[in-house]
C-alpha cells in the first residue's frame, strides 16, 4: 500500500523536464545570460559577470518553475568546440542562439554558424530563439536591425548559390522551403545579459 501511495504522490507532483541548449559564437554572452537566468529564477544567485571566463566545454544550470524543470546547457562557442554542438541536438527540447549585437565585425561569422545550426534536421522541429545580446550598449544593433542583417546575409548567400548554378535536388528544395518558413517566423529577442 505504501508503494502505491508513494507512486501516486510522485506521479501527481512530478514536473516535466526540458533541456535547452544555449549556443553562439565565443564572446556573445551565453554564460552571462545563463548566470542571469539562474539569478532571476533560483534562490542562489549565479556568477557575476566579472567572475565569468570563456567557456571550455559546457556550463549547466537548472531552474525549477511551478510545473516545469528547465535544464540549460551553455555550450562553448570557440571554433574548435562548435563541432560537438550537434551531439546535443537530439536530446534538447529548445535552442537559444545568442548573437553579439555589438560586435558588427563578427556578425557574418555568427550568421554562417547560425545557418549551419539551421541546416541540421534535428533542429527544424524545435523551438528556436535568436537572442540579440548586449542591448545595454549604445553601439548594439536593435532587434529589427539584427533581423534585417540576417535576412540580408541570407539573401546574399542564396544569390551567390544561384550564380554558381547551384541546383538542389527535390528533398533539398523541401528542406530549403522549410528553412525559409522557419526564418520568416523566427523569434528575435533583445536582451542585456548583464542588466537582465
Amino acid at each position: 500500500m505504501y508503494h502505491l501511495l508513494k507512486g501516486l504522490h510522485e506521479h501527481l507532483t512530478r514536473k516535466e523536464e526540458f533541456s535547452v541548449i544555449i549556443i553562439g559564437l565565443d564572446g556573445a554572452g551565453k554564460t552571462t545570460l545563463l548566470e542571469k537566468i539562474k539569478t532571476l529564477y533560483n534562490e542562489t544567485p549565479g556568477l557575476t559577470p566579472d567572475r565569468i571566463g570563456p567557456t571550455v566545454g559546457q556550463n549547466t544550470g537548472t531552474i525549477t518553475l511551478p510545473s516545469t524543470i528547465l535544464q540549460f546547457w551553455d555550450l562553448g562557442g570557440q571554433r574548435g568546440i562548435r563541432n560537438i554542438w550537434h551531439r546535443y541536438y537530439n536530446d534538447c527540447h529548445a535552442v537559444v542562439y545568442v548573437i553579439d549585437a555589438e560586435d558588427r565585425e563578427r556578425l557574418s561569422e555568427g550568421w554562417e554558424v547560425f545557418d549551419g545550426v539551421l541546416s541540421h534536421p534535428q533542429i527544424l522541429g524545435l523551438p528556436l530563439l535568436l537572442v540579440a545580446n548586449k542591448q545595454d550598449s549604445p553601439q548594439s544593433l536593435s532587434v529589427d536591425e539584427i533581423r534585417h542583417d540576417y535576412e540580408d546575409w541570407y539573401q546574399r548567400k542564396m544569390e551567390s548559390a544561384r550564380r554558381t548554378r547551384y541546383n538542389p535536388g527535390e528533398s533539398t528544395t523541401d528542406l530549403l522551403a522549410m528553412r525559409r518558413e522557419r526564418i520568416a517566423s523566427l523569434d528575435v529577442m533583445g536582451v542585456s545579459a548583464i542588466e537582465g
